[in-house]
């Protein structure tokens, strides 16, 4: 493309310092709507029309940019936001394997809707509510217990694939952020 804008801009350049003083007149500008037009202001105008103008095949239509292929169709199924959740050793019959559906909301989960706010309320521009904790992050070191989550699926059209443990402050921060989705184990 920069390499395209030079050279209009040296072909332009020649085509003006080839046109005597003088010489030039004004011309309306609806007069330059058509290739014909241009050829009959002389041999360096008419060279840049094939570039700019010329809608039938050959080498202007080699060096024009193509466009832009779109997306396939959304399927149905992919338009929604489907996550499974495994818990184990939370106690108090939190343990187990749950579905949950988003927009619409739907699944196995215990709390289907406060799950899809806390993942919408942490979802911002930027910022994965599933990310892992950076590494060399200072936590507090504070055993929150054994409890632990996998969290699998898809969410906001990315695939998710996210363990959760309580081993120290950050761990039970980043779990504490995602109650409901995970089980609320604050005493």
């Amino acid at each position: 493309m920069l390499r395209r804008l030079v050279l209009t801009v040296a072909a332009s350049a020649a085509a003006l310092s080839a046109v005597p003083a003088g010489s030039a007149t004004a011309l309306p500008a609806d007069s330059l709507t058509s290739a014909d037009s241009l050829k009959s202001l002389g041999p360096v105008i008419a060279h840049v029309e094939p570039i700019f103008l010329s809608p039938s095949p050959g080498p202007a239509s080699a060096t024009a940019p193509k466009p832009a292929l779109m997306p396939p169709p959304a399927r149905d199924e992919d338009s929604r936001d489907r996550l499974t959740v495994t818990v184990h050793d939370a106690g108090s019959g939190a343990d187990g394997t749950y579905d949950l559906q988003c927009h619409p909301d739907g699944g196995s989960h215990p709390d289907v809707s406060g799950a899809c706010g806390a993942l919408d309320r942490g979802a911002r521009w930027g910022k994965d509510p599933f990310a892992p904790v950076s590494p060399g992050t200072m936590c507090t070191m504070q055993y929150g217990g054994p409890a632990t989550a996998h969290v699998t699926g898809t969410w906001a059209g990315r695939p998710v694939d996210a363990r959760f443990d309580r081993g120290d402050g950050c761990q039970i921060s980043r779990w504490n952020a995602l109650t409901p989705l995970l089980p609320d184990l604050r005493s």
